[in-house]
């Protein structure tokens, strides 16, 4: 699969909102899909599975997911805590989501 400089062209726009309180979270986070907030026929309503935290703040969790749910999605996620024995189960909505442009490699033989 060949790249052009459009798969990487995603908008940045002004912002007053301050990242300087947002922590690296390198972690597999499990999660559960749960109804949209507005129905969305393309959405999937329920399922399961597990993310790749990047980071967190108090305003929110980014993660990278197999694939993408929709915006309004509700997603309970478990955060972890600083004790591996336990997890906090937070329910999050989904704010934004892009595509990373990473084509998916097959080896034959």
């Amino acid at each position: 699969m060949i790249h052009t400089t459009n798969d990487w062209d995603w908008p940045i726009s002004a912002s007053n909102q301050k990242h300087n309180e947002r922590v690296a979270l390198l972690r597999q986070i499990p999660y559960e899909l749960t109804a949209p907030i507005e129905p969305e026929p393309m959405v999937v309503r329920h399922g399961q599975g597990k993310a790749l935290s990047v980071n967190i703040s108090s305003g929110g969790m980014l993660l990278v997911m197999e694939q993408a749910p929709g915006i309004e999605q509700v997603l309970k996620v478990h955060v972890p805590t600083p004790t591996s024995l336990a997890e906090t189960p937070t329910l999050a909505e989904v704010r934004w989501t892009r595509k990373i442009p990473f084509a998916v490699c097959t080896s034959s033989g």
